[in-house]
């Protein structure tokens, strides 16, 4: 006797759930995603894209790269000094490296 009772509520239910969805309103016209093309804006600067902060030689200096003339390559100076086995300074990388600026101190 009570499934007869709950009967009607269950069809509630069920057709409150099975109800269809309004269809979804066409855009007025198609153009690119708003993340492809962002608006700009006079008051807020540019911000560079991370990684983008290459020197002339193509090091990136954000992620922690210079440039090393003895190996003529990017390097890491912590990463040269372990293999290398010098000591992990600023000085110690541009002696290494025999950048200009450390035989002028």
């Amino acid at each position: 006797m009570t499934l007869l009772r709950m009967s009607p509520l269950l069809l509630v239910l069920l057709a409150a759930c099975s109800a269809p969805e309004p269809p979804a309103a066409a855009p007025a016209q198609q153009s690119a995603p708003a993340a492809a093309n962002p608006p700009q804006r006079a008051d807020v600067p540019e911000v560079p894209m991370p990684g983008s902060d290459r020197d002339s030689h193509g090091c990136i200096g954000s992620a922690g790269y210079r440039w090393c003339s003895k190996t003529q390559q990017c390097e890491r100076p912590w990463e040269l000094a372990k293999q290398q086995g010098f000591d992990n300074t600023s000085d110690a990388f541009d002696q290494y490296c025999g950048m200009p600026d450390a035989t002028s101190s």
